[in-house]
């Protein structure tokens, strides 16, 4: 029986071990995303941003996205952008777990969404452990932040700039701090 494709596998939330023998076609997929990057992050032009961005992505971003570049993304294709997104200069993207951005989202300066991990056993570390992110409809994220894997940042939530967000945030809450705790309600 054929296993399945890597990617599929990854977006399943399976274990990645370093010796599986599909291993070698996540640093070849990342080759492939760096040179559209290295064009993206060249680019002036806004459509020629999302163009390129799209491409990474295999998904048509829309015209209300906006990228400041550079953004760094590691594979890309598990990566899925809403509407009037704003992403700020300078963030990083392991999506190999898959990033989910819904509408309205804001994004600041050098914040990192790692839908990857190892486990903590020195035996096992090279292996790859991946969790989706989700960024709900209308939250923003504070300059510096880092998600971790498997964290759901909820509709209308902030995170406080340089927070490392490990567990899910509430829909209408602020989190700040290392790692990030519940700070308040957001009153409408």
């Amino acid at each position: 029986m054929q296993k399945k494709d890597i990617f599929e596998r990854l977006r399943k939330g399976e274990t990645i071990l370093p010796n599986d023998p599909q291993a070698y076609q996540m640093r070849e997929a990342s080759f492939i995303t760096k040179k559209l990057l290295l064009e993206m992050n060249n680019a002036s032009d806004p459509e020629e941003i999302r163009k390129l961005l799209g491409q990474i992505t295999g998904s048509a971003i829309d015209e209300s996205v906006a990228v400041f570049t550079p953004l760094y993304i590691n594979y890309g294709k598990h990566t899925k952008i809403g509407k009037n997104v704003f992403i700020n200069f300078d963030c990083v993207f392991l999506d190999l777990g898959g990033i989910t951005i819904e509408d309205n989202v804001q994004i600041a300066p050098k914040v990192s969404l790692l839908s990857e991990g190892h486990p903590t056993s020195a035996a096992n570390r090279e292996a790859l452990i991946p969790k989706p992110i989700h960024i709900r409809k209308n939250a923003w994220i504070g300059a510096n932040a880092t998600i971790l894997q498997g964290v759901t940042i909820g509709e209308n939530a902030v995170v406080a700039a340089g927070s490392v967000v490990s567990k899910d945030v509430p829909d209408n809450a602020i989190v700040g701090g290392i790692p990030a705790k519940f700070i308040k309600d957001i009153q409408s």
